[in-house]
């Protein structure tokens, strides 16, 4: 018997259900992309467990689910994953730039369309839901070290492909239009013919921050003035050394961090999401130095 977090399994039933909402006979648009919204929750599970199975465990009082997660016990007791939107959270902060806030929509309009009064899936188009549904499944694709063709098969690999064409085109679009808008807005206010509304707005205190763990200055894309990027996950660390080379070293330690939001408090201009982030020109991640937190007592032998 196959285990519930084999990550194979796990891949092939989301192969098997993404062929079933891209099949050629008749499908409407809602009950293809209920099928699709499960063959994401599937990946999301297959790219977590092929890490760890314990990742999309959940945990109980006696532990046998850990334990069976673990591969330590064995028993009949069925296995009890994670649920979506912890699923989706988990895979935001390791597998960049998976959206948590994009696969929580699709799987939110998924429930409200089997549990609620919802006739429809989505509110949005079609042509507008697959691109953005492409592009967080391919994130898992490539976590699970796999490509769209051994997702969707060879002869459906154009049609993948043209999603995510469209919505690379639609990041590239709504970046040029924050930064135009940006650019507008700043020029009205140093030519003095801002509207009533814009004109409030700038009068304001310019608290566009979003109080992430980390941050540092940036470049504005729009105004090249001094802006805020910031983030929350670390990629790399680098402890400070006197071999290090940096004037500056005791108790200090070197981040790189994912780039997750940017801000500019002279334009207003306001990035949120990595892809918008690159898109834009500005770095994917950033450094910046904390203080070296760690607890020294035992090394020292002050117990």
């Amino acid at each position: 018997m196959i285990a519930s977090y084999d990550h194979h399994a796990l891949w092939m039933k989301a192969r098997l259900f993404i062929n079933h909402a891209m099949d050629d006979e008749p499908r409407s648009f809602d009950e293809q992309a209920l099928w699709a919204s499960l063959s994401l929750e599937l990946l999301a599970k297959a790219a977590l467990s092929k890490r760890s199975p314990l990742l999309i465990a959940t945990p109980s009082e006696d532990g046998d689910n850990l334990l069976t997660a673990a591969g330590l016990i064995e028993g009949d007791a069925q296995f009890k994953s994670i649920p979506a939107h912890t699923l989706y959270s988990r895979c935001s902060k390791a597998f960049k730039p998976f959206s948590e806030k994009e696969a929580k929509a699709i799987t939110g309009a998924r429930n409200n369309y089997l549990h609620g009064a919802s006739a429809r899936f989505s509110p949005i188009p079609a042509e507008a839901w697959w691109p953005k549904f492409w592009a967080q499944a391919l994130i898992l694709i490539n976590a699970l070290d796999r490509t769209i063709d051994d997702f969707v098969g060879f002869e459906r690999e154009s049609v993948v492909e043209s999603h995510l064409d469209k919505n690379r085109k639609n990041v590239a679009d709504r970046v040029e239009m924050l930064i135009n808008h940006a650019q507008q807005r700043l020029a009205m206010k140093k030519s003095g013919r801002m509207t009533e509304a814009t004109a409030r707005e700038f009068s304001s205190p310019a608290y566009l921050t979003a109080s992430l763990s980390y941050n540092e200055t940036e470049t504005c894309p729009a105004c090249g003035a001094i802006g805020t990027i910031e983030g929350d996950d670390v990629e790399n660390s680098e402890i400070r050394s006197p071999d290090s080379g940096y004037d500056e070293y005791e108790g200090l330690v070197n981040l790189e961090v994912f780039s997750d939001y940017f801000s500019c408090p002279t334009c207003r201009l306001v990035l949120n999401g990595t892809m918008y982030i690159t898109q834009a020109g500005l770095p994917e991640t950033f450094l910046t130095v904390v203080e070296d937190t760690r607890d020294w007592g035992d090394e020292y032998g002050n117990d």
